[in-house]
């Protein structure tokens, strides 16, 4: 699956990626600059933010959440969850092999 969240700043994109993958709870993330625009708190707000895709199977899901939610900044985190429902096999293998959990269902 991947597991989607953004990020006010690169550097704080880039050490959650890190801590993520330290964990071997994804095996891959992308990081890539995006402007968000969205009501809070009873206007539409409008930022610079980064988004940060993370690569993993779902097996590693609830793990993955609570650690995005741990160490996130915002006081309500984006974590968007989208099933891989298809994959090559050699990239399927590398994920297990990365995280220790399948990927597709059987």
């Amino acid at each position: 699956m991947q597991v989607v969240t953004t990020l006010g700043s690169r550097e704080e994109a880039d050490n959650l990626a890190k801590l993520v993958l330290k964990a071997r709870l994804a095996a891959c993330a992308q990081i890539a600059p995006c402007e968000s625009l969205y009501h809070w708190e009873g206007a539409i707000a409008q930022e610079q933010e980064y988004k940060l895709t993370f690569k993993t199977p779902a097996g590693r899901y609830a793990e993955l959440e609570a650690l995005i939610r741990r160490l996130h900044p915002y006081q309500v985190p984006e974590i968007i969850a989208l099933p891989i429902e298809q994959a090559s096999a050699d990239y399927a293998a590398w994920l297990e092999e990365e995280t220790g959990k399948p990927v597709l269902k059987e």
